[in-house]
């Protein structure tokens, strides 16, 4: 799950927005989002994220109702923790995002999430701060 852990501008506080939903599609709260088709979706591997849910749900197939969202800045550190052992990685190392769009890797090909910070043991599971 992606959380706020720092805003370098100083409003360390989420605003949310409310955005249309994908048919069909399950949500987690602190799950990557992309725009897609003006919907949010999963965020991919290696696509830079725009939004993280702010709640849960499982979209139906028609009538959908839109989801709070919070958009990311570009000053924000977000922590998550690392699907893959990280002891590898180094701080500024990019790496991509999990399948489930709420961790990171540890695989630094076409990375979209800059490392700024790992945090305790190097395992899996470990919490890191990355920005995008």
């Amino acid at each position: 799950m992606f959380s706020l852990y720092r805003n370098q501008n100083g409003e360390n506080f989420e605003k949310y927005v409310s955005l249309p939903t994908t048919a069909s599609e399950t949500y987690t709260i602190g799950e990557a989002l992309v725009l897609s088709s003006g919907k949010v979706t999963k965020c991919g591997a290696t696509a830079v994220p725009t939004h993280i849910a702010g709640c849960s749900y499982v979209a139906p197939a028609t009538g959908m109702q839109p989801i709070p969202c919070i958009p990311i800045q570009k000053s924000f550190e977000l922590i998550t923790t690392a699907y893959a052992d990280p002891s590898s990685l180094n701080i500024g190392d990019k790496v991509t995002l999990h399948t489930d769009g709420l961790q990171v890797t540890a695989t630094t090909t076409s990375g979209v999430a800059e490392i700024v910070n790992k945090l305790g043991a190097a395992a899996a599971g470990a919490q890191l701060v990355v920005k995008f």
